[in-house]
């Protein structure tokens, strides 16, 4: 199946995507700093840069988009009908690459919160406050 812009006009659109500041990261900032949660943002000393970082209570969170993490079971993580051998490389190594970050950072000591991009859409993350101080207790 062929594409249904150019070349061109694809390659501009996919570099509007931003890795940083996106709709979903602030919509979790701005819930966490309204719950009286300090936070620092992608610090790059820790694995993988994660979105926020809770240091008072050794959490990070991480702000997937369900397309590009792969979702499971999510509506917004289909895979593009075309080009399908590059987006099954490009999205399991993101896959992967999340599931080694979030290793390495569970073996550093963190506890490790992933809010996906549908959450942040239905409001379901609102357990957030809660999980994090959970953590920081246990």
């Amino acid at each position: 199946m062929a594409d249904v812009v150019d070349r061109a006009t694809r390659s501009r659109m996919m570099s509007g995507i931003r890795s940083r500041n996106t709709k979903p990261e602030i919509i979790v900032r701005k819930y966490l700093h309204a719950a009286g949660m300090r936070f620092r943002l992608s610090p790059s000393h820790l694995p993988g840069k994660p979105d926020i970082v809770l240091a008072k209570y050794r959490t990070v969170v991480l702000v997937h988009g369900c397309f590009w993490h792969q979702h499971a079971g999510c509506k917004f993580a289909a895979r593009p009908a075309s080009n399908r051998q590059f987006w099954a490389d490009k999205l399991g190594g993101n896959v992967a690459r999340d599931k080694r970050v979030r290793r390495l950072l569970r073996k550093a000591g963190w506890n490790v919160i992933v809010v996906w991009e549908c959450q942040t859409r239905s409001g379901k993350f609102r357990t957030l406050r809660d999980r994090i101080a959970k953590n920081a207790s246990s």
